[in-house]
């Protein structure tokens, strides 16, 4: 597995006062953050479309017909294609792949909500696309029962993923490769819908 570059845990987190308010200040490459049912997908394509570029979802890439991962080294291949260029908005969290693109990315967006948010937010999306048979990635659809009732269930990968990046990702602009991005992190729905109302 690829090894993320070292952090400076001694080194305080840098936060801005407040997020950028124009699109030309986040520049053509973001990557987007949070735990899985925060809204990731929805702000990046959002993103994607007012700024002009490619939105780039590293769940498409991961997963193959049956719920097969993809082998590491084709997941990563596939990843360094699509961001190739310098036009894009990543949707995704996958540690395996970050060497390729964040050293290039202009803006850094965490979607930091609380927890009961995520759950609601989960719960609803999980309805809409077992009960709706909605189609994802590879052709593969979520059924009811392990997305609630097996240690594959989002809301457990939620749970226990929310600890681990408060602790990671607010030392993202002390490191030294990514210290050149716009690092925001969003902690509330109505903070993203009053940036993103605010941003031209």
């Amino acid at each position: 597995m690829t090894r993320l570059p070292a952090m400076d845990t001694s080194a305080p987190a840098i936060m801005p006062d407040a997020p950028p308010t124009t699109l030309a200040a986040l520049g053509t490459r973001v990557v987007v953050l949070g735990v899985t049912g925060s809204g990731k997908s929805t702000l990046a394509q959002e993103l994607a479309r007012r700024i002009g570029v490619a939105y780039i979802e590293l769940d498409s890439f991961q997963w193959e017909p049956n719920w097969t991962p993809a082998q590491p080294e084709v997941f990563r291949a596939r990843v360094s294609q699509a961001t190739a260029g310098d036009e894009w908005v990543v949707d995704g969290n996958y540690h395996k792949s970050r060497d390729l693109f964040w050293p290039r990315a202009q803006t850094i967006i965490w979607i930091d909500y609380a927890m009961p948010i995520i759950f609601a937010r989960l719960l609803r999306r999980t309805l809409q696309r077992t009960l709706g048979r909605q189609e994802l990635w590879s052709g593969n659809r979520e059924r009811l029962w392990p997305q609630f009732f097996t240690r594959d269930s989002p809301f457990i990968w939620a749970l226990t993923s929310q600890p681990k990046h408060r602790r990671e990702y607010p030392l993202i602009p002390a490191t030294p490769e990514y210290a050149h991005a716009t690092f925001i992190r969003l902690r509330s729905p109505r903070a993203t819908a009053r940036w993103l109302a605010a941003l031209r």
